[in-house]
């Protein structure tokens, strides 16, 4: 677990890096953002007592993996260049989550953590990934997934206009799922791999 979590920093602060060289001294506030997916994430769930909601098991995975994106943002500025340590706090604390067996209320707590601390709850987040049915290994495969394609689309023209989503009779996220399958996503190299599964895609479409 603590390699995969040292990959999805690296890739984290690559992202950021993308948007804004010096992203790490802009003070964006990241926390707000997640707060603002919480409510996003209980949407999808389900709250409301006048209708009928059943949740939505993918979105909630969804939303889960874009709190994980703006939590990691806050563990790197944390960790001072030292991803090590924080890799194995990280590690620790998914292991010792606690959901309460309500999803709605542990997302409550989590959500009045953020507002409070301004920081990361790892360990709240480990209880919603319990409680919205979001395994490490999902988390990881979805994550590094969304990351490698949208550097994959930044690389081939997305900002300018002339990258292809259409790949053949397939949009990317299609190739994407199909790409994921067909790798080991234990392998140190996963995400290097996926990015060049999707180049052979990409090309073979053309």
């Amino acid at each position: 677990m603590k390699q995969q979590i040292l990959a999805m920093l690296e890739l984290q602060n690559a992202m950021n890096s993308r948007v804004n060289e010096n992203w790490a001294e802009q003070h964006f506030a990241w926390y707000r953002a997640i707060w603002v997916e919480c409510a996003e994430l209980l949407d999808h769930y389900g709250w409301k007592w006048w209708k009928k909601q059943t949740p939505d098991a993918n979105q909630v995975k969804l939303e889960l993996v874009d709190i994980w994106h703006f939590g990691l943002s806050i563990l790197l500025l944390e960790s001072r260049n030292h991803h090590g340590d924080i890799a194995r706090l990280v590690e620790q604390q998914l292991a010792n989550a606690k959901p309460s067996g309500d999803f709605r209320e542990d997302l409550e707590a989590f959500t009045l953590s953020t507002l409070r601390t301004k920081k990361f709850d790892v360990a709240g987040f480990g209880a919603l990934m319990a409680g919205g049915g979001l395994s490490f290994d999902e988390l990881y495969t979805r994550y590094v997934g969304k990351n490698v394609l949208n550097f994959f689309r930044q690389d081939h023209g997305y900002q300018d206009g002339s990258y292809r989503k259409q790949w053949g009779s397939k949009e990317d996220n299609e190739h994407l799922v199909e790409a994921v399958a067909e790798l080991d996503h234990r392998c140190p190299a996963f995400k290097d791999d996926l990015y060049q599964a999707l180049q052979n895609r990409y090309a073979d479409s053309a």
